[in-house]
């Protein structure tokens, strides 16, 4: 199965769209903290982005590769357990069609998750990066407003 080599290939090509995307995030906006590149264990690979607004409150936004669905996703997640439990519990009563608010549980990390793109739009990383970039930026401010009416933070 794995002898034509196309699974090594395929992992190696989505570590450098991801490193790319990273770097991309980082050079774009200083203002943000922008975490390494976790490689993960075929499970997910990921880079979170900290924006100011976030950030002061524990917050982050994850990049994801989800190897599972063999999809990108967008990950509202905190600096730790007691502030995920707190936006959650926050967050659970607003209006989020467009996410999946996610319960805190063991091994669980987010908060929010939004589908940013399926696996297969990697062919296509000129039209990916943009539709990347678009959604995470909706994501940010969407949290923004909704906190900010929330009168957090």
């Amino acid at each position: 199965m794995l002898e034509d080599g196309s699974a090594p290939t395929a992992y190696r090509a989505l570590l450098s769209y991801m490193q790319g995307l990273r770097t991309r995030y980082a050079e774009r906006d200083p203002d943000s903290a922008v975490s390494g590149l976790y490689q993960g264990y075929l499970d997910m690979t990921y880079f979170a982005v900290s924006p100011p607004s976030l950030k002061r409150r524990g917050l982050k936004l994850a990049i994801v590769f989800n190897y599972r669905a063999f999809r990108f996703e967008a990950w509202l997640a905190a600096s730790n357990r007691r502030f995920q439990r707190q936006y959650w519990e926050l967050l659970r009563h607003g209006d989020w069609t467009d996410y999946r608010l996610v319960e805190p549980a063991p091994g669980i990390d987010s908060i929010l998750e939004r589908t940013l793109a399926d696996g297969g739009d990697l062919r296509h990383p000129d039209a990916l990066t943009p539709r990347i970039e678009s959604d995470v930026a909706r994501f940010i401010g969407d949290v923004e407003v909704f906190l900010a009416a929330q009168d957090v933070g």
